[in-house]
């Protein structure tokens, strides 16, 4: 209910807009030049514009009334009468209305297929992230599987190093189908508008340290370049949201950056942003991959290089989900150097932005 106010709004502030817009035009020409036929030129034009900008078909049909009264009130002689059983009024009355009909109409058409592309697009998506997911999921489900059966089945033939070796192997599937639900989850939530973004000012270093000890218990042979603002940082944000984001990028380079010897996770605050970077000097990101990064596929038969669990791009989908509800942007580049590059950007407390500024 409130969006269609709002949009019945704009409707009308166009209105208003494009009719005052085309008197003021009028009264110009009409000091500038003896010809007045251009007039109606321009009230034809506004019309067109008006059945365009707007939703169905009243708007124009308003405007186009109302452009046949201000023409033939305000700019045919004689002047603030109004006469309208003169054949050129009908004329202009229909000709505006007809205009404002078809312009409607195909405005109206094109409109719902915009909606039904759209919705074919988003069931695409749907369809690529059901097949990203089902191979995502069988294969440490197939490794856990296989394990399990092995210890109950052939318990005695094991040694205890091997029985835990095998168990090593069922924990550390069974959390990465556990970190898979959630970025599903998150995605899930936030897309249907269940989950409501809650921004909390945030101290930057807690927030760091945090990941990183998060981070750490996960990987804990991974080394991290760190690199942090020496100055005291407020961020609004939803922490646990964003503990995530910059997790998965992290975990995104440890998986997928063959022949990676540096990961840096840098912050720094520029034009009233906090902007996050990691980048690492690994393969790289192939450039048709780069486009679709964060759309949580990449291909049924593409695989990241030195991919241990292919995970299909869930997690910088999830990424590029969390830090779009708080308003922020994120991308990713090849380093000229090699490697890749994630960098996303949300705004800083306000009272930080006016001393900044």
């Amino acid at each position: 209910m409130e969006k269609f106010a709002k949009q019945r709004l704009k409707n009308i502030i166009i209105v208003i807009f494009t009719l005052l817009t085309a008197l003021g035009v009028s009264f110009v020409l009409q000091h500038y030049f003896t010809e007045h036929r251009h007039i109606s030129t321009v009230f034809v034009f506004a019309v067109f514009l008006v059945s365009f900008l707007t939703d169905g078909y009243v708007y124009g049909v308003v405007t186009a009334v109302l452009g046949v009264v201000a023409v033939h009130y305000m700019f045919t002689f004689p002047y603030f009468t109004f006469n309208f059983s003169a054949p050129e009024t009908i004329v202009s009355a229909a000709v505006m209305i007809a205009i404002s009909l078809l312009t409607s109409t195909l405005t109206v058409k094109l409109k719902k297929w915009e909606a039904l592309k759209a919705e074919g697009e988003k069931e695409r998506m749907r369809a690529n992230l059901l097949r990203a997911i089902s191979h995502d999921l069988r294969t440490p489900l197939t490794t856990i599987y296989g394990a399990s059966s092995a210890i109950i089945e052939n318990s005695e033939s094991f040694s205890e190093e091997q029985k835990l070796k095998l168990a090593q192997g069922i924990k550390e599937d069974s959390q990465w189908l556990i970190h898979i639900v959630e970025n599903l989850l998150s995605i899930t939530k936030i897309d249907s508008g269940k989950v409501k973004i809650i921004k909390t000012p945030c101290m930057l270093e807690e927030l760091v340290d945090s990941v990183i000890v998060k981070f750490k218990k996960r990987y804990p042979e991974q080394k991290i370049e760190l690199s942090l603002p020496e100055k005291f940082v407020l961020i609004p944000m939803d922490a646990i949201l964003i503990e995530q984001v910059i997790i998965n990028i992290l975990e995104n380079a440890v998986l997928h950056a063959y022949g990676m010897t540096r990961l840096c996770f840098r912050v720094y605050t520029e034009q009233g942003k906090a902007i996050f970077e990691i980048s690492d000097n690994g393969c790289g990101i192939e450039k048709d991959k780069l486009e679709k990064l964060f759309s949580g596929y990449y291909g049924k038969t593409e695989e990241v290089s030195d991919s241990k669990k292919r995970n299909a791009g869930i997690g910088l989908s999830v990424c590029a989900t969390i830090i779009r509800a708080h308003g922020g942007s994120i991308s990713a580049e090849n380093a000229k150097e090699g490697g890749a590059v994630f960098r996303f950007a949300l705004d800083l407390e306000e009272e930080e932005n006016e001393q900044q500024i």
